[in-house]
């Protein structure tokens, strides 16, 4: 305790976002958490986009989709995210990802816990794979971190080799929906050592960003080839361009 003490006053804490002073580690200051875009208000079931304001409060059920969803339903059940992808998200984001800033994955995963609804104890958490080049290079997958800590908080189990990226892919940030589609349709897999275990599970498929979803839609129809008894899905942060958090 004593060490721990003097620790703290060597290293006080500081905001994960500004550097701050906090009260706690893996916080943020009062300002950066006014500024974090959390995801509130009306979204879409089916994959966590905001939906557009004026809706009735009273009327809502939780169960709303969105046009894109309505026409093209996602190969899963339900859809999370904890933030909109942008502003101060963003930036932390793009730290956990490509700034070597591991230690943003515990915070966040709270973030995302919170934006849950309760799940099955029996839920298996699983991240959306690297390849492995990719992996060598950044020397961690981002998802992983997340869907680590995640399950952790939920007391579930976390199975991070569940899904295999079985050939490297571009970056997809500049590309269409259907393009990102096209290229990573046939570029997952599932891990034939966890095909059993997998078979007749609820399923958590982790992500660290959810734009189109096309990622996302691949990992679900992958692990559809197992049988599941149902795949929900989240991403710590959502993209909805042209909208702006109220």
């Amino acid at each position: 305790m004593r060490m721990q003490t003097m620790l703290r006053l060597v290293y006080p804490p500081q905001c994960i976002s500004c550097s701050a002073l906090v009260e706690q580690d893996g916080s943020l200051c009062a300002s950066c958490w006014r500024d974090m875009p959390f995801l509130t208000g009306a979204k879409c079931a089916g994959c966590a986009v905001p939906l557009p304001g004026g809706l009735d409060a009273e009327t809502l059920t939780g169960a709303e989709i969105c046009d894109d969803c309505m026409s093209a339903p996602r190969p899963w059940t339900a859809g999370h995210a904890a933030l909109l992808y942008e502003g101060t998200a963003r930036r932390l984001i793009l730290s956990l990802k490509h700034g070597d800033r591991t230690e943003l994955a515990r915070p966040a995963a709270k973030w995302m816990a919170k934006a849950l609804p309760q799940l099955d104890p029996d839920t298996l958490v699983v991240p959306v794979p690297l390849h492995w080049f990719r992996f060598l290079r950044r020397r961690y997958n981002q998802a992983a971190l997340l869907a680590k800590h995640l399950s952790g908080d939920l007391n579930l189990e976390f199975l991070p080799d569940a899904l295999l990226r079985n050939k490297a892919t571009p970056a997809m940030g500049k590309k269409t929906v259907e393009d990102r589609s096209s290229v990573i349709s046939t570029a997952l897999d599932v891990n034939p050592k966890h095909r059993q275990k997998l078979q007749g599970k609820r399923i958590l498929l982790v992500d660290d960003v959810l734009t189109s979803g096309a990622t996302m839609a691949a990992c679900a129809t992958a692990l559809q080839s197992v049988q599941p008894q149902q795949i929900d899905v989240i991403a710590l942060a959502r993209v909805a361009k042209g909208w702006r958090n109220p």
